[in-house]
């Protein structure tokens, strides 16, 4: 039965409470970033996981544009980095990797191996621009000159960060981003009230959501795009027991090639919370 709402608040009644399932808005995207996505120079692999990570999507929720100055933040081998890179360099934008801290007499061979190999993986400015690395972490300095980055990506970060370094992360953000820049974080999703220090690299959006706002941010949307309720949150090896990483054994033994993957495999890449704040 269609109500109309005038004659039921004329009557003095209470208007129907409509459950609205979260769903993502349809937004348009661009095509130079559909062009780097299709791009044949990312491994196969990683274009494979496009289906659980929807790049496209997740980018233009996060506000991602032409021109932009965008840090990405401890990038890895650079799954974004072969998306942002290229689209930036087409757009007169720029990408700034947070990685490894040079300047740390603490960091390992192996963080400072990995930003080496990362450095020289980007170094054809005909194909990604001028990639550039700041150092990110516990005693590092600024990112960039205060307030002139546009959108700051914190993807799967955020569950490392629970013994207090988040406060010093976002923050670094914050002064690197300009007024009203962008914040986009994705991450392995718990159930609110889940202890962010459980180590199973699951964290609460609630939790998250908190601690931006500490660091001088404002929630500006969420989106379901990563969402998968296939995903239990219950693996005996956290999230790592899922693809792509799939572990089959306890941290620092070897993998145990009777573990059954099936099960997991079967469930996909994580439950993510995909999230936005701006800075204030």
């Amino acid at each position: 039965m269609s109500l109309d709402r005038r004659a039921v608040l004329a009557a003095g009644l209470a208007l129907p409470t409509l459950a609205v399932a979260p769903r993502v808005l349809a937004q348009p995207i661009d095509p130079r970033l559909q062009a780097a996505i299709d791009d044949p120079r990312r491994k196969p692999a990683d274009r494979a996981r496009d289906a659980f990570r929807h790049p496209a999507q997740t980018l233009t929720f996060w506000g991602l544009k032409p021109g932009m100055t965008v840090i990405d933040v401890n990038p890895g081998t650079g799954w974004w980095t072969d998306i942002l890179a290229p689209y930036l360099a087409a757009t007169h934008g720029r990408y700034i990797a947070a990685g490894a801290d040079l300047a740390n007499p603490k960091l390992s061979d192996a963080a400072r191996q990995g930003r080496a190999a990362f450095e020289a993986k980007y170094a054809d400015k005909a194909v990604y621009g001028d990639v550039t690395v700041a150092g990110f972490g516990r005693v590092s300095g600024p990112l960039a000159p205060p307030g002139t980055v546009d959108l700051v990506i914190v993807s799967r970060e955020t569950h490392n960060w629970a013994d207090g370094f988040i406060q010093k992360a976002f923050a670094d953000f914050h002064a690197a981003l300009k007024p009203s820049g962008l914040m986009g974080v994705e991450d392995h999703r718990a159930p609110d009230g889940a202890d962010p220090k459980a180590g199973t690299g699951y964290v609460s959006e609630a939790w998250v959501i908190d601690q931006a706002k500490m660091a001088g941010f404002r929630l500006d949307g969420r989106s379901e795009v990563n969402a998968n309720p296939k995903d239990t949150k219950d693996h005996p090896f956290g999230v790592w027991t899922l693809p792509p990483t799939r572990q089959s054994a306890p941290n620092g033994q070897p993998a145990n090639p009777a573990f059954d993957h099936s099960k997991y495999d079967a469930i996909g890449e994580s439950d993510r919370m995909t999230l936005r704040f701006v800075r204030v």
